[in-house]
């Protein structure tokens, strides 16, 4: 291996280094030895994770003959698991190692003077891999699971896997294979009859998107509703139910349950629900079965809550064995639903239950590995249906595709459909969002610039001073700052401590509101930018401002994020509440939650790993929405300020949106940078019955 240079790791690491850890008696060759150095000091220098690393000597204690290729792959695939990827692909690692990995400029250098001593060509790479006994080596289209005690690693085609990974990719593919493979029956004139009935001005101006989603749910257990916000995901979730219901021969027999990913997106899904429910034609909500289809369908779930979480593990108390009583799931923020939440869904999901599946496919995706929806949904743009699919929306939806839709394609394609007009984006954020998603750079800085300054603004700020005293007093022409919640909170009713249990919920939910009216977004959650530093500096400057006063690690007023599943207490990571003195006198500090019944609190002291949550990330912002908010991005490059980040800050803003950046060259950095996530879910799906099919013909 050649020299790194002065100052990087690998320059400073003895040759034996990396055998510290190596139980005794173990020898790897010298550039095993050498490799194993140069990762740890990897992991100490911050690129890769110290489990990375330690990956590395596992799978070296399992085979200590393994090569330096096969050493390296396994720590890499570990390292990109943790980015987000469910797979490692060798070709990239051999062309595009930089943007694969996005590691800082300093660590360039040492990563291609470790390459350049490894096979240059992915074929040696492959088949070093394919000889080692710590790969399973497996066919394109094989969908069996390696057996347990099987090596750590999975090779299919180029894809490199952890194990775990592979058999949750696995899982989704077989769970959404049975579903879209299972044709349903349908009664074409009563589904057209009730189509109409629900969507009577559809189709005057091109295909009522919207009606058509509700007629392809019909033939299949699965439907993937995809679209930007306001594009009426939920609205047509709830036409949806109500079409079931009402072509259900025994509606009364139906079970519905609605999720999300988070508390706060159930609360809202339940709430779109009810809304969009109550809207229904007076005609059809006088009619059996419809009259209570809302009061029905009960609170929505947290996706955890739903599979029942059990307590120190990753498994659930619903899976195969012991399925969801469910006939229709309807699942919203599906963005947000990483590779192994959605394999342990569909396990549990009974075989002929519908899966209904909402979310923006342009938004982040999902914190842990997978990009599910963004994967499920590629190429929705096109349609791509097929002319079995073009007849069946004609007959029994009234809608004529136009013929750039119906070029045909996968089973897939042809349950997908993509609502293309937002009803509530139609202004400077609207637009602001397009230009975004397009990766138009020019266009987001003239709107952010140049709109009048109630919607839009653009904040260049020399340090985060500027993103303190926006959170406090807020901006010209905008909802204001937190001080607007503190001021709620003042207006506690009196003898509040003795008040009425109701009148005391209703503040509660006031405060909520008033909190949720104001968020700050950031990128990162280290750094001056960050929101550990700037969660400080509100605190600090709130408190200075007469505000909320820190009396130790629990205060009133402190807005808690809880960052761990907790099924005992019934609250979930990414939950936000408030905590407020109870009505019970003398009674301890609990934090308040916005559930989809109302109300739950837990005892402050019960939540000692919740983090105060001013500012959030956006990644934990999916699934919720703010009259004005702010995002933050750093000063610093970095891989995680992408097109979709941003898009996602945007679009969490109902009527007002700033955007803060510590140097103007952050917004079109952002947008010229996409998310990457390597995985092979869709190559399965697109592939069946040759890759242009259609779910068998629906039977009247």
């Amino acid at each position: 291996m050649s020299a790194s240079g002065a100052g990087q790791p690998s320059a400073m690491i003895p040759r034996d280094a990396g055998a510290a850890a190596l139980r005794p008696g173990l020898v790897p060759s010298p550039d095993v030895l050498t490799l194993l150095a140069e990762l740890q000091a990897w992991a100490e220098a911050g690129w890769l994770r110290r489990l990375d690393s330690a990956f590395a000597r596992f799978v070296l204690e399992l085979c200590p003959d393994a090569g330096a290729p096969v050493v390296l792959a396994a720590a890499l695939t570990a390292h990109l698991e943790g980015q987000g990827h469910a797979c490692l692909l060798v070709e990239d690692l051999l062309h595009d190692a930089e943007a694969l990995l996005g590691w800082p400029a300093a660590a360039q250098a040492p990563l291609w003077a470790l390459m350049s001593t490894l096979p240059a060509h992915g074929a040696d790479w492959l088949q070093a891999l394919r000889a080692s006994p710590l790969v399973s080596v497996v066919g394109a289209a094989e969908q069996s699971s390696p057996d347990t005690g099987a090596p750590p690693l999975v090779l299919q085609s180029q894809r490199l896997y952890l194990r775990r990974y592979w058999r949750h990719e696995q899982a989704v593919a077989a769970g959404l294979r049975q579903r879209l493979l299972t044709p349903q029956a349908v009664d074409e004139a009563a589904a057209r009859h009730w189509l109409d009935a629900l969507f009577p001005d559809a189709g005057s101006t091109g295909p009522d998107w919207q009606k058509l989603a509700c007629a392809l749910a019909l033939r299949s257990g699965l439907m993937l509703v995809t679209g930007g916000p306001g594009t009426g995901k939920t609205f047509t979730a709830a036409r949806l139910l109500a079409l079931l219901f009402a072509v259900d021969p025994a509606p009364q027999r139906l079970r519905v349950a609605l999720a999300a990913p988070t508390g706060k997106a159930a609360a809202r899904l339940r709430q779109a629900m009810a809304d969009a429910l109550a809207a229904l034609p007076p005609a059809l909500a006088e009619a059996p079965p419809l009259r209570d289809l809302a009061a029905r369908l009960g609170p929505a779930h947290t996706l955890h809550r739903l599979l029942g979480a059990r307590p120190e593990t990753r498994r659930f108390r619903h899976d195969a064995a012991h399925p969801l009583p469910l006939d229709v799931l309807i699942v919203d923020e599906a963005s947000m639903v990483h590779l192994e939440m959605m394999a342990a869904l569909l396990q549990a999901l009974p075989p002929q239950a519908r899966l209904v599946l909402l979310g923006d496919k342009d938004q982040l995706a999902s914190v842990e590995a997978g990009a599910v929806l963004g994967d499920l949904c590629h190429g929705t743009e096109a349609g791509r249906y097929g002319p079995a699919t073009a007849a069946f929306a004609l007959a029994v939806a009234g809608q004529a595709l136009p013929a750039a839709f119906v070029t045909g394609g996968p089973p897939l394609a042809q349950q997908t459909v993509m609502l293309r007009h937002s009803h509530r984006f139609g202004g400077p954020i609207g637009e602001l969002a397009a230009a975004v998603n397009r990766g138009d750079a020019l266009q987001a800085a003239n709107l952010l610039k140049a709109t009048p300054l109630a919607a839009l603004h653009w904040l260049e700020a020399p340090s985060a001073a500027a993103v303190v005293r926006l959170a406090v007093d807020g901006r010209t022409g905008a909802e204001g700052g937190y001080t607007g919640y503190l001021q709620v909170m003042r207006q506690r009713p009196e003898n509040g401590d003795t008040a009425d249990a109701t009148v005391f919920q209703d503040w509660v939910l006031l405060v909520l509101d008033a909190f949720d009216r104001f968020r700050l977004l950031c990128a990162v959650r280290d750094g001056e930018w960050g929101t550990v530093a700037l969660n400080a500096a509100v605190e600090r400057a709130l408190a200075s401002a007469g505000g909320c006063v820190r009396h130790g690690p629990v205060f009133e007023g402190r807005p808690v994020m809880v960052t761990r599943n907790d099924p005992a207490l019934g609250v979930f990571n990414g939950d936000i509440g408030i905590t407020l003195r109870p009505a019970t006198p003398g009674a301890p500090l609990r934090v308040y939650f916005r559930d989809g019944t109302g109300l739950r609190s837990v005892a402050a002291s019960r939540l000692p790993g919740a983090e105060t949550a001013f500012a959030m990330t956006v990644h934990k912002s999916q699934g919720s929405e703010f009259e004005h908010t702010v995002l933050v991005l750093p000063s610093e490059a970095s891989r995680v300020l992408t097109r979709e980040l941003v898009y996602t800050g945007v679009t969490r803003a109902r009527r007002q949106f700033t955007l803060v950046t510590g140097r103007s060259a952050a917004l079109a950095a952002a947008l010229a940078q996409r998310t990457r996530r390597a995985g092979g879910l869709l190559e399965g799906l697109d592939s069946l019955d040759g890759g242009d099919s259609e779910p068998g013909p629906p039977a009247g």
